[in-house]
């Protein structure tokens, strides 16, 4: 039987005391990140340049917990191993971008704030889910902290297998990922499309069909402005301004839980609606990147244009659009309903005629409108390339081994 892991994300209501408490866990557990990274960080720079693995630091936390039992003694063993392994991920992460030859970023030390989520690797191991089939009031049981009531707001299907608490402004969460059988997929509707997206447009079909664009980001500027305005005119370490922090952050929570509703509701339509799905290969970091700055010869420290400020515009944009939430929403609800999406190649696929197939970029006159310089076929470009696509994707289709 096909199994499959999926994600639950439900909202804690902790007493207040619980919640200093979470705070005290993630407090510590940030310090226990810190200490491992000045080690490996001492170790490199000191010792002949020794790598400090993650063996290594593991095998020191009963020391760890033995020296300081009233801040590390207390926590879950296995959620310190896990913090253990993030800081280890951030340096394998490091190294592969320093061979690839991109920015390496090196890992870097955390703020209090900043060090939000705490793992548990395994369900009854320092953490408990306790959802009792006919009891109305569902909780979870961490170490060091005790049973806190949770919202939960639909059923967990599965094995519980891991467990994490979250921290997101004031609120607290637990998120949980459970191992199930693969569900049955959605009954056959026969029907295939392609879709293009784009910014006037979130994405159009080969059907021609359009959804809006909603742009929260943009319709949140004003209010988001007016706030970091506010933020910075506050003393650091003041009181005012921690309540400025939290009111930009809760601006912030607002502008993405909009995006990934949207995301989750357009994903969700095209998934009832079509058996087959084709989407262009967007390379969205490549497509956001700041314009490279060009040095005026001869003066040091000059720069010609480069149309940065309108290109920052047009990255905010497909920011604020967020293709690539939206096509991870799409294939993880493909999987779930046994549908089937498919990226393909994007390039000409709004200049190429859908009648003809003449392709010059002169059949787009205009963002909206395409008219084949060839057999004189009109349309919405956005229609086109999504037709575009779904033929590619067809023909890729069809030319997979069975």
């Amino acid at each position: 039987m096909v199994r499959m892991i999926r994600a639950y994300k439900f909202l804690m209501r902790p007493t207040v005391r619980q919640s200093q408490t979470l705070s005290e866990m993630l407090r510590d557990h940030c310090s226990l990140y810190n200490g491992a990274l000045q080690e490996r960080r001492d170790a490199y720079r000191h010792v002949s340049k020794t790598t400090v693995r993650y063996g290594q630091q593991s095998a020191q936390l009963k020391a760890v917990r033995a020296f300081d039992p009233e801040r590390q003694g207390r926590w879950s063993f296995s959620s310190q191993q896990a913090t253990l392994r993030r800081l280890d991920k951030a340096f394998a992460a490091f190294f592969r971008r320093v061979k690839a030859g991109e920015k390496p970023g090196y890992p870097r030390f955390r703020s209090v704030g900043r060090f939000d989520t705490v793992d548990f690797p395994k369900d009854g191991d320092g953490c408990r889910w306790d959802a009792a089939p006919h009891d109305p009031v569902t909780r979870v049981r961490f170490q060091g902290v005790g049973h806190v009531r949770v919202h939960q707001h639909r059923p967990v299907v599965g094995k519980v297998k891991t467990v994490s608490v979250k921290r997101e402004g004031k609120r607290w969460y637990v998120i949980l990922t459970a191992e199930q059988a693969q569900p049955k997929p959605l009954p056959a509707t026969g029907s295939v499309a392609g879709i293009d997206m784009g910014l006037a447009h979130f994405l159009a079909d080969s059907d021609g069909g359009f959804v809006l664009n909603p742009r929260h980001g943009r319709k949140a500027a004003a209010k988001l402005g007016a706030a970091q305005q506010a933020l910075s005119r506050c003393k650091r370490g003041s009181k005012r301004r921690r309540k400025a922090v939290q009111v930009v952050a809760r601006l912030h929570r607002k502008v993405r839980r909009q995006r990934l509703d949207h995301a989750h509701k357009t994903a969700l339509d095209l998934i009832r609606e079509h058996d087959v799905i084709a989407h262009e290969d967007l390379t969205i970091r490549n497509m956001s990147k700041a314009p490279t700055p060009k040095p005026v010869p001869g003066k040091p420290g000059a720069f010609l244009p480069n149309g940065a400020s309108a290109k920052a515009g047009l990255n905010g944009s497909i920011a604020d659009a967020g293709w690539g939430v939206f096509l991870a929403i799409l294939n993880a609800k493909a999987e779930s309903a046994g549908r089937e999406v498919m990226a393909v190649d994007p390039r000409n696929t709004s200049r190429r005629c859908p009648e003809c197939g003449h392709t010059a970029k002169e059949n787009r006159p205009t963002q909206e409108k395409f008219h084949c310089q060839e057999c004189g076929h009109q349309a919405h470009a956005d229609t086109v390339g999504a037709l575009n696509v779904l033929r590619a994707g067809l023909a890729r289709r069809e030319a997979q081994p069975a």
